[in-house]
């Protein structure tokens, strides 16, 4: 692999853990990229490159995992947790929740609590995979 390679892929997962870290924040593309050092359209290119999804999606569904726990382990309402976890709309946060999850995140909840288990294997049994792109991303 070339130094520019290696160089670019560490300027990627800078932005990718920048998501990780500030998933809850409202986060857009031109930031993203100015993490990575590289133009909007080259960011989206390169990043869905590496890691099979844009960064969109990365970080919707980063989101949904975050609600995804906080639906089954607290008690908060749906749209608290809607606004903890970075989405300002219920409506698309209920649609992008249905399309990582399947299924409603007021049914999702209703499985009850996570079981007893550490929460890093809780985490890992409930994360969701990539979903489809949706047009234009």
């Amino acid at each position: 692999m070339s130094r520019a390679v290696e160089e670019s892929n560490r300027r990627l997962l800078r932005a990718r853990d920048a998501m990780d870290r500030a998933y809850a924040e409202p986060l857009d593309i031109p930031t993203l990229a100015r993490i990575a050092y590289c133009s909007e359209a080259h960011f989206i290119r390169t990043f869905r490159a590496a890691f099979g999804e844009t960064p969109n999606r990365y970080l919707q569904r980063r989101r949904v995992e975050r609600a995804m726990f906080l639906l089954r382990s607290t008690d908060r309402s749906v749209t608290d947790i809607c606004m903890a976890v970075g989405f300002s709309s219920l409506g698309t946060f209920s649609r992008v929740f249905r399309d990582v999850v399947g299924e409603p995140p007021s049914v999702y909840r209703r499985r009850g609590p996570l079981p007893p288990v550490p929460s890093c294997f809780a985490m890992a049994w409930l994360r969701p995979s990539s979903f489809g792109e949706a047009p234009g991303e």
